[in-house]
């Protein structure tokens, strides 16, 4: 990678990052992404895609949510089979002075179909080759978005290469984001009964913008038949929302206690 390039790219993102002005609002304000949309399918199993996978997920969650946390205000990225640019979802929770982002995805891999289990990441630098090519499996939907060398400074999400930029990255919500997808790994596991695949961290670009405590799930595998099943029943999807609800409610009581304010739940 050219060293001047990685330099003018550094320099960008550092005035890409919106500050977070501090929250005083009564309600607590929650991002739900669904991943992909449109063209954007992301992964494909042998019977669904895994946008509609995200948005059934997501919906169900926002409605759990809504009964059990009336002072939650809860803000979609999308609620319907649309495309929209990683950097603009990001925006949308930044724009919301948003309290926490939550990125909903399903997994894949190529010729290993026996391969499941969720795995919930925050935003950092991949530790192995497997972390790194969930982000870039991820951050390769930027190719069909319009201008996207121009809108991504000309990163290329399939380039080891453009990730070192992200060494250089402050990562201010670190902790937060790390809590809560910890909570959301255990809920997911003793929740959903999803085999146990960890806490990690990768360089996905929906992420890399967002001003809060922000993370991103994978539900399960839809290239595992038995786990693309259980992703695509309404069964299936009730669980998976039920169980990111669960630790949103533990994490949400645990900022109500922080921040003094009175919790719904």
């Amino acid at each position: 990678m050219n060293k001047v390039w990685s330099i003018l790219f550094l320099i960008a993102m550092l005035f890409a990052f919106p500050v977070q002005a501090d929250v005083n609002n009564s309600h607590f304000v929650l991002v739900i992404d669904p991943g992909h949309g449109g063209k954007a399918v992301g992964a494909v199993g042998k019977k669904g895609k895994e946008k509609d996978i995200n948005l059934a997920v997501s919906k169900l969650l926002k409605q759990y949510i809504e009964e059990e946390h009336p002072d939650v205000t809860i803000i979609m990225t999308r609620e319907k089979d649309v495309a929209i640019g990683l950097d603009e979802r990001a925006d949308i929770a930044n724009k919301a002075n948003a309290n926490l982002f939550i990125s909903i995805h399903a997994n894949a891999i190529r010729k290993k179909s026996e391969i499941n289990g969720s795995e919930v990441y925050t935003f950092g630098l991949s530790r192995n080759e497997e972390n790194l090519e969930v982000a870039k499996r991820e951050n390769s939907v930027i190719l069909l978005e319009d201008n996207y060398e121009q809108k991504y400074e000309g990163f290329d999400p399939n380039s080891s290469e453009s990730y070192i930029i992200f060494e250089f990255m402050q990562n201010k919500y670190v902790e937060q984001s790390v809590d809560f997808a910890t909570m959301v790994q255990r809920q997911l596991v003793e929740t959903a009964h999803r085999k146990d695949l960890g806490v990690k961290q990768a360089e996905f670009l929906v992420l890399r913008k967002s001003t809060m405590p922000r993370i991103l799930i994978e539900l399960d595998f839809i290239s595992n038949p038995e786990a693309e099943q259980f992703m695509l029943s309404k069964e299936g999807q009730e669980i998976l929302a039920r169980s990111v609800c669960n630790a949103f409610t533990e994490y949400k009581k645990d900022f109500d206690r922080k921040t003094g304010r009175k919790s719904t739940k």
